[in-house]
């Protein structure tokens, strides 16, 4: 079909010759291509999705620096969805790439659009006619004159780079005549005359080779094997990998064909060597991703790196970095190479390792470690066919064992790992610490395990690989924990690797749902973490707050700057070498995508897009459809007069429990425990151990009220009473723990807003929340801010400029006492996340409440009549109060 152009396109295009160019010609087409550098650093262009070839993330552009960072502003933002042809979708998780100062990206509806790096102006958009779109995409790629994407029906696309005109379209499954998989959403790969694509889903999921000139099939590779292909790879080890997924099953069925291994994520290529290398993701096949007992064996090549020939997709090797998996831990992550020296030799390496908090530093030349990698003895379970060993690497990355942390209000949040309490049989005592509990529901297990010799425990304290069978078991990092599928970085300037990292502690059972249930009520958050490549030791850490494993990859630039996406809509500039955020721009909308840096007309561009997503915090997070672009003295404003967007909506920190709110006064400020409903009286429905298990889930009360837990026994379900015993423990302040017997009550009154998870000792799946708000008390014309005009003005010209403090002063009833600093804040018109006061204190019967420009800037519009509202939370006749008042004042910008 022919897209909407929107420009004129010029007939020649220039290409800047540097380090992100090498010319070739296709000895077949004759066709002049440039291909995207291997592990050079990249220059005017960012021309693959991993920066170069190998994945590095790393840009050898110099003229942002850190001495000039300050000024670093937007140069101008696109919507790309309201392009024609237009469209209201938001949410991508692609990476953009940028060749002869175009930006070529996914929007969020699955097109393909093409943008001048300069101007973000629009050249072409492409949207298919005979098909559908791929919805989730992850990034496109460049060469011999095409952008290459992916759409639905298992589709690989070429676009005419210059016009968006489609030259070809293929399904590769035709021509191969089998099943590949589902061909949707991993972001292409070109080189020499070759593009790989990678499937996402599907019983069986491979990686395939496509030619660029016409799509013509050329090669695939399962990461489930067939039976009887024996691999015998460059160091002359031969495996049959399709044996080591066990017998075939009475029926016929054959594990290693029925799913699982998926290659979620692009591989990286070494044109010097000639290897392709891809990660294969975790089995799922025979019952369930967490039920391993009908595939014993190593299961390759699931949770595997193999390395193949770049032209013919013949095996070279592979590091397997988790046997018989039934943890969802696989490692994807697209693997980044480099050339490092170790012990003063010089090595040709790839860093592999995601989910599992590891990094296995692997000879890309053979295969083996670089860096130590030991085979540790790991407890079993016999119904599993858990693996006796596995490796870890010296130097871990993220805790090992989750943190089963005290239980108290002076605590909050605690440790990014602690653990809600109940799991494992870790149950709090009379002072709130947890404590395992030998006669907990974790007994029914122990006759099925057994322990490595010098074990330090005789049970499971949360720690990687702990197995599970029927019976919920709280470990790391999780499905969704460690790095996931967000890229590295390898900086050529100071020989770290970045990795971003999310914390989700993960329970595994053998019918959890998503591969296993994050803990109802805990922290999830995330952060990026620097380590040397030669020693593997971490160099240093900062623990952000938001998960950064789930497209928030960092991009490192000679200048030792980081730059990397959060999911709360900010896009930051950090110290490569210590790690502190030295820049933080607002996008308005979620990043799951990394950003890109390159030159046009002598000038150095930074852009990213912010599209949003959904991992791990649901609809919370702000969609959009935004490119962005920055340069040294940017000018872009947006329509509230800012050069930043609104703050993003508040996110769902905490693992969000599963039920919509119930009024209070609807059910008597009763929770049930161990029912998923208030009505039905059945045997299945007694002593629930589901999520939903508590009626309701979700209760919303004000402060001051008193609610009552019951476990409901005869007087409330006559025919099916439960017969177990059942607790709420409440996390992580610890206020309460009754142990109720069938028919008992109890009662707490809850005088402070807030959130209040629990859960059930009996068993810790069910857990439920209480949400405590305040009844606010308006004063009207109690608030004043000083002057009553609010200049928010950059002295600079750029956002970095807007310095100084707004003062507001709330005149107070009598008897009223500020409640703590921090419970004060502003509402503002353009955000649904108040802003926080700097400081606030109370003078007689006046609030004095100080407030950054920084912070308000980008929250409130240009105007005369802008209106602001004080929230702040009191202690009034020994109960907690809520006071808001409204004033109008004058912005200018």
């Amino acid at each position: 079909m022919k897209p909407r152009t929107l420009m004129p396109v010029l007939l020649a295009v220039a290409v800047a010759v540097g380090p992100s160019t090498a010319f070739a010609q296709s000895p077949s087409t004759g066709v002049d291509r440039t291909d995207p550098p291997g592990l050079e650093p990249t220059g005017p262009d960012m021309p693959t999705v991993g920066g170069n070839l190998a994945n590095q993330h790393y840009s050898g552009l110099t003229q942002i620096t850190k001495r000039n960072l300050d000024r670093l502003g937007p140069a101008w933002r696109t919507h790309v969805s309201a392009v024609p042809p237009a469209s209201d979708d938001v949410g991508q998780q692609t990476t953009p790439i940028v060749s002869d100062g175009v930006i070529y990206l996914d929007t969020p509806g699955g097109e393909v659009i093409a943008v001048d790096g300069a101007t973000g102006r629009p050249k072409w958009k492409w949207a298919p006619e005979d098909f559908d779109t791929a919805d989730t995409r992850r990034g496109v790629s460049i060469g011999e004159g095409k952008v290459y994407t992916l759409a639905d029906g298992d589709r690989i696309v070429a676009l005419d780079k210059d016009t968006g005109d489609q030259v070809w379209v293929v399904q590769p499954a035709v021509q191969a005549g089998v099943d590949l998989g589902s061909i949707d959403r991993v972001a292409t790969v070109y080189n020499d005359g070759v593009v790989y694509v990678h499937a996402a889903n599907g019983d069986r999921a491979a990686v395939v080779a496509v030619r660029a000139s016409d799509g013509a099939y050329l090669w695939h590779f399962f990461g489930g094997p067939d039976r009887g292909t024996i691999f015998t790879d460059v160091n002359g080890r031969s495996v049959d990998a399709g044996a080591t997924w066990g017998p075939v099953l009475p029926d016929g069925t054959q594990c290693n064909l029925e799913g699982g291994a998926t290659p979620w994520m692009h591989g990286a290529v070494d044109p010097e060597l000639g290897f392709y290398y891809m990660t294969f993701g975790n089995p799922r096949s025979c019952r369930s991703s967490q039920d391993g007992s009908q595939r014993p064996g190593d299961n390759l090549f699931s949770d595997t790196m193999v390395a193949v020939d770049m032209k013919t997709g013949a095996y070279k090797w592979h590091y397997q970095s988790i046997r018989h998996d039934v943890w969802d831990m696989d490692n994807v992550h697209p693997p980044t190479l480099a050339d490092i020296r170790v012990n003063g030799q010089k090595r040709k390496v790839v860093f592999y390792g995601s989910k599992s908090g590891h990094q296995f530093v692997l000879d890309r030349t053979n295969g083996k470690p670089v860096l130590p990698v030991a085979d540790k003895p790991m407890i079993q379970d016999s119904r599993q066919n858990n693996a006796a060993t596995q490796p870890f690497p010296k130097e871990r990355l993220l805790p090992e064992c989750v943190v089963w942390q005290k239980l108290d209000p002076r605590n909050i949040p605690g440790d990014p790992w602690r653990a809600v309490p109940n799991y494992n049989g870790y149950q709090p005592d009379a002072d709130g610490n947890l404590v395992f509990n030998p006669d907990s529901y974790i007994a029914a297990d122990q006759p099925f395990l057994t322990y490595p010799v010098g074990n330090p425990t005789d049970h499971r304290r949360g720690c990687l690989y702990d197995p599970q069978w029927d019976l919920p078991i709280l470990s790391t990092t999780s499905q969704n924990g460690g790095a996931d599928w967000s890229n590295d970085s390898y900086s050529q300037s100071t020989n770290l690797v970045y990795y971003p990292y999310g914390t989700n502690l993960v329970a595994h059972w053998n019918g959890a749902a998503a591969n296993g249930q994050r803990a109802i009520g805990q922290y999830q958050t995330g952060g990026i973490l620097a380590y040397d490549a030669s020693t593997g030791k971490v160099r240093w850490s900062n623990h952000l707050g938001t998960d950064m494993s789930h497209g928030q990859g960092p991009m490192t630039t000679a200048t030792d700057l980081l730059f990397a996406g959060q999911i709360d809509g900010r896009l930051l500039a950090m110290d490569a070498r210590s790690g502190d955020v030295l820049w933080k721009f607002q996008t308005g909308s979620g990043i799951a995508g990394a950003p890109i840096t390159y030159m046009v007309n002598g000038e150095q561009y930074v852009a990213v897009l912010a599209a949003g997503s959904t991992n791990p915090y649901g609809a919370s997070v702000t969609q959009g459809d935004s490119l962005w672009a920055f340069k040294l003295g940017g000018t872009y404003r947006t329509e509230s007069g800012s050069q930043e967007g609104p703050d993003t909506a508040p996110l769902a920190i905490r693992r969000p429990v599963q039920g919509d709110p119930v009024d209070g006064a609807t059910v008597s400020n009763t929770v049930y425990l161990g029912r998923q409903d208030r009505t039905t009286d059945t045997a299945a429905a007694r002593d629930s151990t589901a999520q939903r298990g508590m009626a309701p889930t979700h209760l919303r009360v004000p402060v001051g009220a008193t609610v009552t837990f019951l476990n409901p026994g005869a007087e409330t379900f006559p025919n099916f009473p439960n017969r177990l015993p059942h607790c709420a423990t409440q996390y992580f302040e610890g206020l309460f723990n009754p142990r109720l017997n069938p028919g008992e009550r109890f009662e707490f009154t809850f005088d402070r807003a807030g959130e209040y998870y629990f859960n059930d000792c009996t068993d810790p799946r069910p857990a439920g929340k209480i949400e405590v708000y305040p009844s606010p008390r308006d004063l009207p014309g109690a608030l004043r801010f000083l002057p009553a005009t609010i200049d928010l003005g950059s002295r600079t010209g750029t956002f970095t400029g807007v310095r100084g403090v707004v003062t507001a002063t709330l005149r107070l009833p009598a008897g009223y006492r500020l409640d703590g600093d921090g419970d004060v804040v502003l509402r503002t018109p353009l955000s649904r996340t108040p802003v926080a006061a700097r400081h606030a204190h109370a003078i007689g019967r006046t609030l004095i409440v100080v407030f950054d420009k920084a912070d308000l800037d980008n929250n409130v519009p240009e105007g005369d009549a802008v209106p602001l509202t004080v929230v702040a939370n009191f202690q009034h006749n020994g109960n907690q109060e809520q006071l808001t008042s409204t004033a109008t004042v004058r912005v200018v910008k």
